[in-house]
C-alpha cells in the first residue's frame, strides 16, 4: 500500500459483498491504529499525565480504545462525506467502497504509529503527555508539527485512490477529495467552537 498504491486502489473496483469481505479484517486494523496515532496527537492527550491520578498504563488503555473508537467513528463518518462529495461529481460507487478507500488511504497514518510515535516517546517521555513538558521548544513543535506529513502522505494516497477506483482525471479526483475534506474541516470547526462555548 506504502510502496505501490495502484493495484490496491484498482482492487476496491470489485465491491462485491465477497471482496469487500475478504478486505474489511485489514481495513478494520488499519482504522484502528490510525485512531490511536491520531488520538495521540490531539490536546487531550499533551496534558493526560498532569493527573497525578494516571499512570503509562492509563494512558495506553486510553490511546488503545478511545483511539481505536475515535478511529471507526471518523471511518464512517469522514467516509460518508467523501461519498457524498465524490457521488456530487459522478460517481456511482457505494458508502462501503467510499470507507475502504479511506481506510486504505489511512496506511501512513497507521504507520505513524510505529516509526513516529516511538521515536518522540523516545526522546520525551511523559513530558509528551504533560502541559509545560520539554517537548515545548522549537524542536519540540516543529517535531510535533512532523506528525502532519503522515496525514498530508494519507490525503496525496486518497486522491490516488480516488483517481484509481473511478478512473477520473486527476482534477476531477483532487477535487472531490477536497470537496470532502472542506466538510469534514468545516464540521469539525463547527464542533470545536460549539465545545468551547459550551
Amino acid at each position: 500500500m506504502l510502496q505501490s498504491p495502484r493495484p490496491v486502489f484498482a482492487a476496491l473496483r470489485d465491491d462485491s459483498d465477497e471482496a469487500a469481505e475478504a478486505r474489511q479484517d485489514t481495513a478494520g486494523a488499519i482504522v484502528w491504529l490510525a485512531g490511536i496515532a491520531m488520538v495521540l496527537a490531539t490536546t487531550v492527550a499533551s496534558t493526560l499525565l498532569d493527573d497525578v491520578t494516571l499512570s503509562w498504563l492509563d494512558l495506553v488503555v486510553w490511546a488503545f480504545l478511545g483511539g481505536g473508537l475515535s478511529g471507526f467513528i471518523l471511518y464512517f463518518f469522514l467516509g460518508k462525506v467523501l461519498h457524498v462529495a465524490l457521488r456530487r461529481l459522478g460517481s456511482r460507487g457505494s458508502f462501503r467502497r467510499a470507507r475502504h478507500l479511506l481506510a486504505f488511504a489511512s496506511a501512513p497514518v497507521a504507520l505513524a504509529l510505529f516509526v513516529y510515535w516511538p521515536v518522540r516517546i523516545a526522546i520525551y517521555g511523559e513530558d509528551l503527555f504533560r502541559f509545560d513538558g520539554s517537548d515545548g521548544g522549537t524542536i519540540g513543535t516543529v517535531f510535533a508539527w512532523l506528525f502532519y506529513v503522515f496525514l498530508l502522505w494519507a490525503l496525496v494516497l486518497l486522491v490516488i485512490g480516488v483517481r484509481t477506483v473511478h478512473g477520473w482525471t486527476w482534477a476531477r479526483a483532487i477535487a472531490g477529495v477536497s470537496w470532502a475534506a472542506a466538510i469534514g474541516v468545516g464540521l469539525a470547526v463547527a464542533l470545536t467552537l460549539l465545545y468551547a462555548a459550551g
